[in-house]
This record gives C-alpha cells, structure tokens and sequence, in this order.
C-alpha cells in the first residue's frame, strides 16, 4: 500500500506539471499491466516521453507443479518510455523501463493430504504451504502503438500498443508452516518442489503488454 501511494503521489506531481506545459497529453488506460495514467510530453516532432502508472489485483486458482493454489496476482509498476515515430504517421516504436513490483502470492488448497516433492504428507504435517514469486526491480519493456501526434488538431486520441516486457527469472520462495516445517526430509522435499514451481512459472519472465485507451492533449 505505501509503495502504491508513493508511486501514485509522483505521478500526481507529474499530472499537475503537465497541465501547465503545451504539447503534453494526459492517457487513461486499460492494459495487461492494470489500470493505468500516463502523461505524454513532446520532445520533437519525431519523439514522444511518457511517465506512467499501472496498478490492479486479482485472486484466481491454478494448479502449479501438482499443487492447486489460490493465487493472488498484484500488478504495480512506473513506466518512463520514449516513443519513436519513424515516419510521418501516427505509428510509433516504443522502449523504456518499468520500475517492477508485480509479485504472485499462492496458498495451497487440499484436503487431507497433499504430494510434496516425492512424498505425501496430511494436512497437519504440511499446515498450510504458502509461496511468492516475485520479479526483477527494473524491467525493460518494447513495444508498438498507434496514437496520433500532441500537436494533431483534435484534442482526444485513441490509443493502442502491443508489447513486451522483460521482467528476469522470477524469485520463487515456498513454505510451510506444518508439525515437519523444521524436518530436513521434508524440506527436502519442499526445495524440490519450490524447483519445479520456479521451472513452471519461468515463462512469467517475459511478460506481454496489449492496452488501449484515451489521451486528452493540452
């Protein structure tokens, strides 16, 4: 919650310097990435920048590595992107860097018992096995997008960009709170299964953006 009120508050500043500056567009959008707000400052005729926030939750179940969980995905990020125009049009190129807070928080679901690595265990030697996947702090991203130009006659422009970014291998952490927590088998078997839980979820590391939105330009 402070992490997101920190990033929403710089945003805020920007926003209110942006008001005061021509050439400079205000998007709302809706994204991959969550919900999001970006200002847009002019550059040159063929060069754009964006400063931008993207937050959402969302509590969904999976089965990972054998194991059914709830997870509960949160999306946080700051993005400071330049957007390239290599032709007169309202195509551009897009590359920057998202500061990354996007994480995955899991809790097994089972009744009775449940297979960890090579063994199976009873609800009371496992307890409840919990795991987080996590990302690196600073993520490149790539990308395409059609918006018209901030100095284009009509004040609103749709938005809409396809990409990717990179976000590293995850950091994947697995426990468990059981009567075996402390068991040097049973951790055994937790480290294999936290392995083939990190080998399942490695395809996360490259993440794809499509959005759309509106620019309101000043």
């Amino acid at each position: 919650m402070k992490k997101f009120l920190f990033a929403s508050g710089f945003l805020l500043l920007s926003v209110s310097c942006a008001f005061a500056q021509k050439d400079t567009g205000i998007a709302v959008k809706a994204s991959t990435l969550g919900a999001g707000v970006e200002v847009i400052k002019g550059v040159s005729d063929k060069l754009e920048a964006r400063l931008g926030l993207n937050w959402f939750s969302y509590d969904h179940d999976s089965t990972e590595a054998g194991i059914k969980y709830d997870i509960d995905l949160d999306l946080l990020s700051v993005g400071l992107l330049l957007d390239y125009r290599p032709f007169d049009s309202n195509f551009f190129l897009s590359a920057g860097v998202l500061w990354n807070d996007n994480e995955l928080d899991l809790t097994a679901k089972y009744a009775g018992t449940v297979t960890i690595g090579d063994n199976t265990y009873t609800s009371s030697q496992a307890g409840t096995v919990r795991g987080n996947l996590s990302f690196d702090d600073f993520a490149p991203y790539i990308g395409l997008g059609w918006r018209s130009k901030l100095g284009s006659n009509s004040s609103w422009s749709f938005t809409f960009e396809l990409g990717v970014l990179y976000q590293g291998s995850p950091n994947v952490s697995l426990t468990a709170d059981g009567s075996l927590a402390s068991n040097s088998a049973f951790l055994a078997d937790l480290e294999k299964e936290r392995s083939q839980l990190d080998d399942d979820l490695d395809d996360y590391k490259y993440y794809p953006v499509v959005s759309i939105g509106l620019v309101k330009k000043f």
